[in-house]
């Protein structure tokens, strides 16, 4: 049987294999929000944590741009209340909060496990419309530092990152990014699916960082 694991814990099997991903801190009583702030600067984001809520902004678990201990303590009640209404018997493991992250070129980065030739790791352009745009490209697990870079090649995306808007962004980051998730997917099988959305990616020298994780496992 499968199962998700929360962000908080997909966050750091991510981290652990140096893939950089946003801080977060976690409170499960609305009295912990006051002190698990004090680390943090505004604006937060909050959004609920639950392996049982996937599509968190579609149940109204997903508030941004909070800028005051009044505001994310109306917010955790909120968040609590709406996922309760959208799944009565969701297993709730708190509120999760969040910096909110600097705004980068949006991209996605993830894997998923075809059941004929097994893990295949994907990357391409992310946001809400990655759907829509369908610019992915995919490898077979193991990857090269040739692989990952041609991979990246393969989408619309590249002429982006290399500056087609004035701007160029962090190739080499996302192509080290894009290794460590294949070494990840490599050190454990029983991984189904991995979906990095979005990964934002910085100026060129100034890296990338990961907002959004799902990670499924056998």
């Amino acid at each position: 049987m499968s199962r998700f694991l929360n962000e908080v814990e997909a966050s750091e099997l991510l981290a652990s294999y140096d893939i950089s991903m946003i801080g977060n801190k976690v409170c499960t009583r609305l009295e912990e929000v006051e002190n698990a702030i004090k680390d943090l600067n505004f604006p937060l984001v909050m959004k609920v944590l639950s392996p049982d809520i996937q599509h968190k902004t579609d149940a109204g678990c997903v508030f941004l741009s909070i800028h005051s201990l009044e505001d994310a303590k109306e917010k955790f009640n909120l968040i609590l209340q709406n996922a309760k209404k959208y799944n009565a018997n969701a297993k709730i493991d708190g509120v999760l909060i969040q910096e909110m992250a600097e705004k980068g070129l949006e991209i996605i980065i993830g894997m998923k496990r075809d059941p004929q030739f097994g893990p295949v790791i994907m990357t391409g352009m992310g946001g809400i419309y990655v759907e829509v745009f369908k610019d992915i490209s995919f490898r077979l697990v193991p990857l090269t530092s040739y692989d990952a870079e041609e991979m990246i090649k393969d989408t619309k995306l590249n002429q982006i990152i290399e500056g087609a808007r004035g701007i160029s962004y962090d190739f080499e980051a996302l192509k080290n990014t894009i290794i460590k998730l294949s070494r990840l997917v490599e050190q454990n099988g029983n991984i189904e699916e991995i979906d990095i959305n979005p990964f934002f990616l910085y100026e060129t020298g100034k890296g990338g960082k990961g907002v959004d994780a799902l990670i499924k496992l056998a």
